[in-house]
Order: C-alpha cells, then sequence, then structure tokens
C-alpha cells in the first residue's frame, strides 16, 4: 500500500515507543546496545534504520519485528525517491518482442 508522505521510521520510533513508556534516547540507546548519538540520529530522522538496528528494535520492543521497521525505512525512501524522480531523464527502452 502506497503511503501519502510516511513518516520516518524514527518518528514512529519516538511517538508510539518511547513517549509512552516514558523512555528516554539516553536510556532507550542503553537497552538497545547503542549510543545515544546513533538513536537520537535516527529520531530526529537524521539517518536511515539499518539492519542492525531493525533487529535490535524487534528484540526490544518484543511487539513488532525486523520487517515492521525495515517496511517503515523502505515506505519512506520510496516516497522521498517519488518527490525526485521528475529531476531524472533516462531512455526507455524499447521491450523485445520474441520470434
Amino acid at each position: 500500500m502506497k503511503i501519502h508522505n510516511p513518516p520516518h521510521p524514527g518518528e514512529i520510533l519516538r511517538d508510539m515507543y518511547l513517549t509512552p513508556l516514558g523512555l528516554t534516547v539516553k536510556a532507550a540507546a542503553e537497552g538497545l546496545g547503542v549510543t545515544r548519538k546513533a538513536l537520537s540520529e535516527l529520531v530526529n530522522g537524521h539517518t536511515h534504520l539499518s539492519r542492525d538496528m531493525a533487529i535490535r528494535l524487534a528484540q526490544g520492543f518484543p511487539n513488532t519485528d525486523i520487517r515492521l521497521w525495515l517496511d517503515l525505512q523502505v515506505q519512506f525512501d520510496a516516497w522521498q525517491a517519488e518527490q525526485q524522480a521528475s529531476n531524472i531523464h533516462v531512455t526507455p527502452f524499447a521491450a523485445q518482442v520474441a520470434a
């Protein structure tokens, strides 16, 4: 399903998991085994969610899984790419017809 301007995965993490649980970035980073800076950059949308972080989030928040986190990143990336598509010009290749 295509989402109009999906949120960055870090925004979802902050708004749906950290804030409701009363977790600070520092406390969450310690629990996830990452630096405060790495988690802060993710939560503030300054970095992409890595596969390693998706694993950590799925383990840290048991009602989630790796695919959820990675799908959020893919949706965000696809939307960003679609916004830039008109700036990229290529020559389409003609389909070859089998004889």
